[in-house]
This record gives C-alpha cells, structure tokens and sequence, in this order.
C-alpha cells in the first residue's frame, strides 16, 4: 500500500491513493532533472520571470478549487485555505518582479583591477522535502526563488499532500516549466536520501521536523551538500503590562487557532505578567469555547481538524501529560466525539521547567500561559527552549516592546504583530528551529554560486 493517500481528516475516508516511485524512477528523475538543468538555466531571465507571473495568475484563478483541495487533504478551513492560496501567488508574482534585479551582477570597488564584479548563477538540481501545515505556501517559499534563478526542482511532498502536489506540478508546466525542470515525486525517504547523495543533486531544503531535519542534515553534510532547514518552534509571546490586554488576548488566541495550531511559528508559549494572568486566561477560555470547531468546507467553521486522528490523539496526550505531572487545563484538550480528528482547543497554565510541555513543542491548538514577575524573567523564559523560530512583544510603548524584543534568540522578532509572513520578508530560525532563510532577497541567494568576476589592468 502507498504512504501517498487523501485521507479527508473531518471524515476519516480515504479518498485516493497514489502510485510511489519505483526504484528504477529514481535514477529517472535524477536524470531528467539534471538534463533539464542546461536549458532551464540557459532560459533569459525574463522568460523565466514571465512564466512566474503566469503561476501566479494560475493561484489567483484557482484559488477557490485550489483551497478545497487543501481543506479536504488535510483540513484547513476555507477561509484560511483561500488566504494560502492567495499568498502563495504573491511570492510568485513577487520573485517575477523583483527577480531579474536581484540577478542583475554587482559592481563592487574595483581595488586595483580594471574590474571586480559578483554575478549570481544557479548551481543545478535541487530537493524540496516540504510538509502538510501549508501546502502551498511552503513550495512557493522554495520553488518560487530557485525556478527564477534557474537550478531545477525534485520535490517530494507530505503523503497526505499527493494531490495538491500533482496540482502544483500541472500549474507549473502549463506556464511553461519544462516539465523535466519541475518533477514532483512520490518518493519514500530512502529514495530522498539516495537522491541526495548523488552527485547531481546540488542542495537540499526541507521544512519539516527536528526528527526529519537532523536526517537530512546528516546525509547532506556526508556528502558536502548544501542544506537549508526550516522545523519546529515553540514561539514565545511577551505580554507587557502596558498594553490592551483584551485585544492582546483576543488576538493571541485566534492566532493560536489558526490552522488549528499546525503552525511552527504559532505563538504556542503565552507569557503575562503574574497579576493579569486570570484576566488573559478568561478572554483565551472564552475565544477558545467559543470558535466553531467543524468541516473545514463549512464556511462557518473557524478550526478544522487536525492532519489525523493520529497528529490528534498526539496532541491529546501532551495534554493529559501535562495535567498529569501537575499542569492546570482550564478548557478543552479532549478528542471530539465522531468521525475525524477533531480536538476541542486547549488552555494550559502551571506548566513548569520539569514537566515535557515546558520544552516540548504542541501542535495543535493548545494555549500555555506562563505568569511572570518581571521583563527579565520573561525574556528568560521564552529564551529557555531548544528552539527560535520567532516571537513577539506587546505593549504601548513601542521603543520599550523593540527592546524587549531585541533580546529574543530568534530568527524573526515581532513587536504588536505575531507571525506576518510576506513575500519580501526572510523566513527562517536559529538554534534548533533549522537553519538558512527562505524569501525576499534571502531566500534566493541560499542555492546560487556568488561567483566573482575580476579582470586585471591592461598591461600594454
């Protein structure tokens, strides 16, 4: 039986299965990537940046089609399936415009030479290995630079994303990637890993787990290949006692439902001052009781189920743990009754250094509220984690907040906004949240060769 099945998460039917690559398909898509890599390359940036725009075109048209599919494969409600799909377009139409002067070669100073320049050149076939949270979104943040600066793509999806993957792909060589230049594979993680380490294949992203991101880290470092890392998070979120603890806590909290908390960089560790923690507990109680949990094709639903009843009875049992090991839960944390993966949000407070949920990260729709004496103690503790991916401050006093902020060990720090994603905006952690930048300007200049060009003095 293939691993590549839609399972509609809200019903628990399995909807289609997908063939997997064989182990001769391997060495053909090694070698129609690499082959494809000469005249992707060759093709005129413009060309290229014209055939981006037409992916983008494709989002915007398809955006309903393309968010029920999602919502079906892995149960992100409509609304928020539309916003993916509408901000997967925006990178493509952004590296479209934007990617041409990013390619353009650098005049630097020319230190004694006649000339010394920096030209950006594509280094050929790449591997995407991306995951179920945001379909869409995570491809473009890879596809979209790399197709632009000219190496070619190998891309293995989740196995519950086959059919948005096989919709990709369409969407791609309809305007005109060749198909040999985009090849999306149902590939198992050993063939992933035998095509990493051949010799064709020149980097590898993937945005997944720790677990997933130290294997790939592994078998590209043994053979010197470049890799960029996007995993897990357990974001903090630093409340300030000068702000509108209402719409703090009201924003928080539909920021940890969203996508019913599948998110890395959701703001997963809620950090108050002591004397306002009850009052932000009621507001997150409230919001939580209160969205409407459901099929996600449901126009009225607001938290969808989560990927699987497996990912849901996971999330489950992080809760009841915690609760076990002494952990107040003031809501939710229980699997719904019926069929899917349906979890009743969740709000956590009395988690301590010595108990998993401290350190671990939730994903799912569970808020943990931490009550603090001090600024210091709060930066403390949203430093105290494994991760850093991003985090957020609030309050009033913007110069205050940046401070605060300044003092996270994060890839991405927020002051009054929590986890804005934007194509120009680099997306990326440190520590154990992965490393390397996806978007804007960073995002292509992971998998180029920055080749120097210098030419000596005429001596005649």
């Amino acid at each position: 039986m293939s691993a590549y099945v839609t399972s509609n998460p809200a019903t628990g039917r399995t909807e289609k299965e997908f063939p997997e690559l064989d182990d001769a398909g391997v060495t053909d898509v090694l070698n129609r990537s690499h082959g494809a890599y000469a005249g992707w390359r060759g093709t005129p940036v413009s060309e290229r940046a014209e055939i981006l725009t037409r992916v983008a075109d494709a989002y915007e048209s398809r955006r309903d089609e393309l968010a029920t599919l999602i919502a079906t494969e892995m149960g992100k409600p409509m609304k928020e399936a539309a916003g993916e799909v509408k901000l997967a377009g925006a990178i493509y139409r952004w590296y479209a415009e934007h990617g041409p002067d990013l390619l353009k070669q650098e005049v630097l100073d020319p230190q004694g030479a006649q000339e010394s320049l920096v030209e950006t050149e594509a280094i050929g076939s790449l591997i995407g290995v991306m995951p179920w949270n945001f379909p869409y979104y995570q491809v473009a943040r890879f596809a979209a630079p790399n197709l632009m600066v000219g190496n070619t793509i190998i891309l293995k999806h989740a196995p519950i994303c086959a059919a948005s993957s096989q919709v990709m792909a369409e969407i791609f060589h309809a305007a005109g990637v060749p198909e040999d230049a985009y090849i999306n594979v149902f590939a198992t993680n050993e063939q992933i890993a035998d095509m990493i380490a051949d010799p064709r294949v020149q980097g590898i992203s993937l945005t997944g787990s720790e677990r997933a991101g130290s294997s790939v880290a592994e078998t590209a470092g043994r053979n010197l290949k470049k890799a960029v890392l996007e995993l897990g998070g357990s974001d903090p979120m630093i409340v300030l006692d000068d702000g509108d603890l209402e719409r703090t806590a009201t924003v928080a909290a539909k920021a940890r439902l969203m996508n019913a908390g599948q998110a890395c960089n959701s703001p997963k560790r809620m950090i108050v001052p002591k004397d306002k923690v009850d009052d932000f507990v009621s507001v997150l109680v409230r919001t939580f009781e209160s969205a409407q949990v459901g099929d996600p094709t449901d126009p009225g639903t607001q938290v969808g189920p989560l990927s699987s009843v497996r990912a849901r009875d996971g999330v489950v049992a992080q809760v009841e743990r915690a609760v076990q090991q002494g952990a107040t839960l003031h809501t939710g944390g229980d699997a719904m009754s019926g069929d899917g993966a349906f979890i009743r949000p969740a709000v956590l407070t009395g988690v301590t250094k010595d108990m998993d949920a401290y350190s671990e990260e939730i994903f799912g729709p569970v808020a943990v509220v931490y009550g603090v004496d001090s600024v210091d103690d709060a930066v403390t503790l949203a430093n105290d984690v494994s991760f850093g991916l991003s985090g957020s401050v609030w309050g009033s006093d913007i110069d205050r907040a940046q401070e605060v902020a300044d003092r996270l060990e994060v890839g991405m720090a927020y002051v009054n906004e929590h986890g804005t994603t934007l194509p120009g905006l680099p997306f990326g952690g440190v520590k154990r949240s992965g490393f390397g930048r996806e978007l804007g300007r960073w995002g292509m200049g992971e998998f180029v060769n920055t080749r120097l060009r210098r030419t000596a003095r005429s001596k005649g």
